[in-house]
């Protein structure tokens, strides 16, 4: 005699997950959904207020958090998760992990490990996505791609997507067959016809098409990440972004004003101690306005010195924590 289960089968894919955030009438956000199977798993804490709300009128009431991890700690060879987020007008979500996402080594290299997302951006929404790094171990291919989807410029997006050489104190040093990642950012008019704002790409390839070692291009970097920054919630960010990046010194730059002295501002300090910071961690970074974009590209020695650049830059600034409280921060700690 055969045993019938009395609970509906899962409609659920092994390695699928689903968030979606909608409003309740009159202005509440809800976390409509969140669904996922193995290897994925998604934790979702109580929403909670922004700091400034009500300062705000734009704001909305809650902001809510999920929290993106693995069974096991890492993503085995030939996983493959597939996340959907979608965030319905006046919704805000922090998108984070509790530590790196650790690829594993592949028996062969044909066996590549994937993770795919897809996330829809209504007009008023507001997605922050500060992931910890993607950690590589030796021999391992992986490939990952993000794919946002605004509805127009009131869509609001701030995206980091950042890797690392290895496991440093096992002396990995970019010991990978290969890494991939693409990042997209498509809108549609009115007729539905779908149209690319922005792609970046990341190709790192053990070998390459000139044979030396990927460890002995990358010129002793053990990290390199990109953030991406778009709307009317990370306005400010992008902005200072881009007048940090204009501040920063340039080679055969002079100052032609008065050879006085001039008293030091407590913002020129600041740039001043984050500029120190960031030559002793031997930090590189670069911002361009991109199609409505801002665009960092950011490389470090170690992996503190794009965490500091990154705590220092969006916690001076200020808007984000204001907005998503400190919470969204946590990767950068």
């Amino acid at each position: 005699m055969s045993f019938i289960s009395p609970f509906a089968a899962s409609t659920v894919k092994a390695g699928y997950g689903s968030i979606e955030l909608a409003v309740l009438p009159p202005d509440t956000p809800v976390l409509r959904n969140v669904s996922y199977q193995y290897p994925l798993k998604l934790v979702a804490p109580d929403p909670q207020p922004p700091p400034k709300y009500g300062t705000d009128s734009g704001a909305p009431p809650l902001v809510h958090t999920v929290f993106l991890l693995t069974y096991g700690g890492g993503i085995v060879a030939g996983d493959a998760i597939n996340l959907s987020v979608s965030l319905e007008g006046r919704t805000r979500l922090a998108l984070l992990t509790q530590g790196s996402t650790k690829i594993f080594k592949t028996p062969d290299l044909a066996l590549v490990s994937k993770q795919h997302m897809v996330v829809h951006l209504a007009a008023g929404a507001g997605l922050i996505y500060l992931p910890d790094p993607v950690q590589p171990f030796a021999q391992t291919a992986f490939s990952q791609s993000q794919i946002y989807q605004v509805e127009n410029d009131q869509s609001s997006l701030c995206a980091c997507d950042w890797v690392t050489s290895g496991r440093s104190a096992r002396g990995e040093n970019w010991d990978i067959y290969q890494y991939k990642s693409r990042n997209e950012v498509w809108t549609s008019d009115p007729a539905g016809k779908k149209r690319l704002l922005l792609r970046d790409n990341l190709i790192l390839d053990k070998h390459g098409m000139t044979g030396m070692l990927l460890s002995e291009r990358m010129d002793a970097y053990s990290v390199f990440g990109t953030l991406i920054i778009r709307g009317p919630v990370f306005s400010g960010l992008a902005r200072y972004f881009m007048d940090e990046f204009e501040a920063l010194p340039r080679i055969g730059g002079r100052d032609w004003g008065d050879s006085g002295e001039m008293e030091t501002s407590l913002k020129e300090q600041r740039r001043k101690d984050r500029q120190s910071r960031e030559k002793a961690d031997g930090l590189i970074w670069s911002a361009a306005n991109v199609r409505g974009f801002v665009l960092v590209k950011f490389a470090s020695r170690e992996i503190e010195g794009s965490r500091n650049f990154l705590r220092d830059m969006i916690k001076e600034e200020g808007s984000v924590e204001a907005s998503f409280g400190e919470r969204a921060l946590l990767c950068l700690k």
